[in-house]
């Protein structure tokens, strides 16, 4: 189920909810005000077309966090058609965009996100890194278990304590003999604690 966030309604809102969709396209790309693209990133993840997932994914890259955060929410109410543009959008170069697709592929959560979500498992961004691991958390396949293990001793705690929330919830002989060796080792308490209660 994906949650609906409905922006506050800019100036001139009621022109753009009478828009069709090219022109709603339009406003997501060519305003200058984000508050414009992000309404229109709401009515456009309204509309549920097709035609509106390569715009929104390209708007997952906007400068004003709030349309990104639009866009998101966007492709995942869109939903299925929407995995394999942002599976491709997982390769983009800017890191937003990849963090905001692993964020939107975790909300469709159907099981053609997981390969490119364990692809984001190994992103460069600590922040693609822990979104993915998020996405895969509600998941559960046994592919996601290795290299979640692995993101168990990632450099950052924010991955580690998503990593361990998501063998948490996965379960099993091999997560609970990894949750236990990661636990032995780790020294920030935080982790240590989120460890420890996925381990019950």
């Amino acid at each position: 189920m994906t949650e609906t966030i409905i922006p506050e309604k800019p100036e001139g809102g009621e022109e753009l909810e009478k828009l069709g969709l090219e022109g709603l396209i339009k406003a997501l790309q060519d305003s200058t005000d984000p508050q414009v693209r992000q309404y229109a990133a709401y009515l456009l993840g309204k509309a549920q077309s097709p035609r509106a997932i390569q715009p929104l994914i390209e708007a997952l890259a906007d400068f004003d966090k709030s349309v990104r955060a639009q866009a998101t929410l966007a492709l995942s109410s869109i939903g299925k058609a929407a995995v394999e543009p942002l599976a491709a959008a997982m390769k983009e170069p800017r890191w937003e965009t990849r963090y905001r697709a692993a964020e939107a592929l975790g909300k469709i959560a159907d099981e053609k996100a997981i390969k490119p979500l364990i692809q984001g498992l190994k992103d460069n961004r600590e922040h693609v890194r822990y979104m993915a691991a998020k996405g895969l958390r509600g998941l559960g396949d046994s592919d996601v278990i290795e290299p979640m293990v692995i993101l168990l001793r990632d450099e950052n705690a924010y991955v580690r304590i998503m990593a361990a929330r998501a063998l948490g919830a996965i379960g099993g002989k091999k997560v609970g003999e990894a949750l236990t060796t990661a636990l032995a080792a780790e020294q920030d308490a935080k982790v240590k604690e989120v460890i420890t209660e996925a381990l019950k």
